[in-house]
């Protein structure tokens, strides 16, 4: 059955709507543009937990394609860098799923960079959710990279077109992926963010995968 494509007028306040709704989203004056089921959210929020709740609201709406999340952090630097630092830091190494002393942590106006290496991208994505929401922190800059050992690419692409197959919420049949080394590109169309973003996740899972680029157009059919 096909679905209806929604206009960007009601999009719009499908995404104003959830974001009253959303009790983690406490900004009314959040801007809301859409342009072909392209969501921009501009002006300021007190808080980086703030940001990112607005940014989940948007991607939760039916039609919207992408989300460009240009809200800044407005509030006052209520807590230094040396405490922020030392939040940050204790914050993964009681993280049990991120290997000891491998992420070393800068902050600056509260600002935390992430560096180092892993093995899994999951371990990597763990570490930036350890930090996001602490006290202090304005923003998560991640540049953790990934040491996976290498893998054909024949055998990395067969396994991510298997776990494609097998995941319920994503149509396989529209998915092309593209392996270059541990390079893993993702093209094609789905209905839906959350089925784009599940397919993004079935590349990650990959063993041997060090990069993954989603192309995939959300579109709804």
């Amino acid at each position: 059955m096909a679905t209806m494509i929604r206009s960007d007028n009601v999009i719009q306040t499908d995404v104003i709507d959830e974001f009253v709704w959303d009790p983690e989203v406490a900004a009314p004056d959040i801007g809301v543009q859409v342009n072909d089921g392209i969501v921009t959210l501009n002006g300021a929020v007190e808080r980086y937990a703030e940001k990112l709740a607005a940014e989940k609201a948007a991607l939760r709406v039916e039609g919207v394609r992408a989300v460009a999340n240009d809200l800044s952090v407005k509030g006052l630097l209520t807590h230094n860098d040396t405490d922020v630092a030392k939040a940050v830091a204790n914050a993964i190494d009681a993280n049990s799923v991120i290997p000891d002393g491998v992420i070393d942590v800068s902050v600056q106006n509260g600002k935390v960079t992430l560096r180092g290496a892993v093995d899994w991208a999951y371990q990597r994505t763990s570490a930036a959710d350890s930090v996001r929401y602490l006290r202090g922190v304005r923003d998560v800059i991640d540049l953790i990279t990934l040491r996976q050992p290498m893998a054909s690419a024949m055998d990395v692409q067969a396994g991510i077109e298997r776990a494609l197959l097998r995941a319920a919420e994503v149509d396989a049949d529209r998915i092309r992926v593209r392996t270059e080394g541990g390079h893993v590109t993702l093209a094609g169309t789905v209905r839906s963010w959350p089925e784009k973003q599940e397919a993004g996740f079935a590349a990650w899972r990959a063993k041997g995968v060090t990069q993954v680029t989603n192309e995939i157009e959300v579109r709804p059919y």
